[in-house]
Formats: structure tokens, C-alpha cells, sequence
């Protein structure tokens, strides 16, 4: 079964911080994902030039799609990106991870968010969209979703509510099956009322934090797990180092997080839920998939950035084997 992902093409800069005192001065509150423009990327770069730096592919739905791709699982991309060095960057690790990429091109410079990453691993974006904001309603066509079987969505796409409602409209037509990541916290504070009808008509699994589920909601993790989930099917409320909540089958399972050292939680959900599908994919229970998306979240939290080696993965594959022949 094949995985279509479908975002905002990024670069990210992963960026590690002394303190969180660059965060008050750029505005930015911490944990969140904040949009900016060129010239405040551009100086938020220069005023973080002397901190750890590393680069890597990035954006919610592409990290997610990545995982499920060193997990072994056909996948494929839909994003926009620019002619330019980040975008060629962009493409040629997709095609490295045998991603599909699906790619658009804009006259705008490749989108980027700098990742500033606090002592306490907390992750805080400021994302220039750049050629990612130009991905639109025209450039969509069935032919995209031919031969896959879910379609995987991160919840920054809402910024364009036609975009995210022919995609869904499309998927649907073709035969799949579809998921939704919140984002961050603040998008759906902005965006409550298109997130809570497309939930309700379009959306299979939802994936959501505390934060952001609380927002959707208004309610705590039990109950906004299992309100959510008798809209869509299928709901994970992520809770942090308490793991997780799932509610399926009309019941909600609770799954512990796997023991970790965090270092940098950029991609936690997102790889959570690489797992969590690849597990649901494979015909695995409710609970071993949950298990599963927190063995991949516990991993790259002991990373900087949301990209694992390949050592890591494999050490990833040899314990999801082993938990699904024990």
C-alpha cells in the first residue's frame, strides 16, 4: 500500500540555542511554528550565524514521508519548490530515500524554516513558505493519486483552504484513504472552524498534540482523543513523555512513550506517525501501532533534526521486527 504526502516543501535549518533569549527578541513563542517573511528568515539566520547548524530536507508531511520510506513503504511527494541550489537539495534527497517527488516549480526561492532548538529540546519555527505557498488548486489532478492508498497531509496546508479541500475531494474520488496532522497550535487556533468541517466530512486519522488537540477541541487529551475520533475513525493525541492516546474501534487505547534522551524533538510527531501508519498499513492492532510510532518518535528525539542515519534506522527496523514477531 503506497503513501502520498502532501505539503509544504522546506529546508530546514536546524539550529541549536545557547538560551531561549533569541527567542523573546525575534517575537517568536516558544514551541510554535511562526510564519515570517524573507527578510526576517534572512536576519534570524544572520543573528543565529555563530550557533550549531545542520540542514536537511524537511516540512511535516515530507519528514513523515521520509520515515515511512526507510521503513520500507512506497511513497510518494506532492510539494512546490524553487530553481534554485535548496530546491535541487530538496529533490535530490527525496529521490535518494526512492521518494516519488512530486515537485512544482516557482519563480520564489525554495521555502526554509529555522528550526532554534532550546537547552530543554523544545523546537520553535520561524518557516519562510517561499515556493511552497505557490503549490495551488490548479496544479492538482487525479492522475497525482493514482496508485496510492493513503493520502498523508500536514495541517500547515490550511492556509489555502481550496488547495486542501480539492486534495481531499480528489483522494477521496480515487479510493484513499486520508490523514491529517494538526501542525502546531497556533495554525488551528487560526484556522478552528475549516480544521473542525473537513474532520467532520474528509478525514480518516487524525494526528494532533495536547496543544493542539485542547485547541480543536476544548477539551483534555481523554476526552478530545475520543470526541475526535468518532468523527474521523481513527485519533492519536500525542501527550508528550506520557505517550500517547488512540482511539479506534470505539475504544481509546493508551500507549506509553518509548524511554529516551532527548536532545531535540523536531520530528517527534511527525515520525510518530510514520510509524503508526507503517503499523496500520501492515495489519497490525490498534495498540502495536501506536507502539511502533513511539519507538520512531523515542529514536530521532535523541537526534538533532528530524533526519536519522541510516545505523539508527536500521536498529529502528531490527526492534519493529522483533516487536512484531514477540
Amino acid at each position: 500500500m503506497k503513501v502520498l504526502g502532501m505539503g509544504n516543501a522546506l529546508v530546514d535549518i536546524i539550529t541549536t540555542l545557547e538560551n531561549d533569549d533569541l527567542l523573546k527578541s525575534f517575537g517568536l513563542p516558544k514551541g510554535s511554528m511562526t510564519l515570517v517573511d524573507s527578510e526576517t528568515s534572512n536576519f534570524i539566520n544572520i543573528e543565529t550565524a555563530n550557533l550549531k547548524k545542520q540542514k536537511a530536507s524537511g516540512g511535516s508531511a515530507a519528514n513523515t514521508i521520509h520515515g515511512l520510506a526507510h521503513l520500507g513503504m512506497e511513497t510518494g511527494f506532492v510539494g512546490m519548490v524553487g530553481n534554485d541550489d535548496l530546491g535541487k537539495f530538496f529533490y535530490k534527497d527525496m529521490k535518494t530515500k526512492n521518494i516519488n517527488p512530486i515537485l512544482f516549480k516557482s519563480v520564489l526561492d525554495t521555502g526554509r524554516a529555522v528550526a532554534l532548538i532550546s537547552k530543554d529540546s523544545e523546537r520553535t519555527f520561524a518557516t519562510y513558505l517561499g515556493a511552497a505557498m505557490e503549490l495551488s488548486v490548479e496544479d492538482l489532478n487525479s492522475n497525482i493519486f493514482e496508485g496510492y492508498g493513503y493520502l498523508y497531509l500536514e495541517g500547515y496546508l490550511v492556509q489555502d483552504h481550496q488547495l486542501v479541500e480539492k486534495a481531499l475531494k480528489l483522494a477521496k474520488m480515487s479510493g484513499l484513504k486520508t490523514c491529517i496532522d494538526m501542525a502546531s497550535f497556533n495554525i488551528v487556533d487560526d484556522h478552528r472552524d475549516f480544521f473542525q468541517e473537513i474532520i467532520r466530512k474528509d478525514i480518516d486519522i487524525l494526528f494532533a498534540n495536547n496543544q493542539e488537540a485542547e485547541s480543536l477541541s476544548g477539551e483534555k487529551p481523554e476526552a478530545a482523543v475520543e470526541l475526535l475520533g468518532k468523527q474521523t475513525g481513527i485519533a492519536v493525541v500525542k501527550t508528550g513523555a506520557e505517550g500517547s492516546l488512540v482511539y479506534a474501534n470505539g475504544e481509546t487505547t493508551r500507549i506509553a512513550a518509548r524511554p529516551s534522551k532527548p536532545v531535540d524533538t523536531t520530528g517527534a510527531g511527525d515520525m510518530y506517525a510514520s510509524g503508526f501508519l507503517f503499523g496500520l498499513i501492515n495489519g497490525c492492532d490498534i495498540e502495536t501501532c501506536g507502539n511502533i510510532g513511539a519507538l520512531v518518535a523515542g529514536r530521532v528525539i535523541e537526534v538533532y533534526g528530524a533526519k536519522m542515519d541510516e545505523f539508527v534506522w536500521e536498529k529502528i527496523r531490527r526492534e519493529i521486527k522483533a516487536m512484531l514477531e514477540g
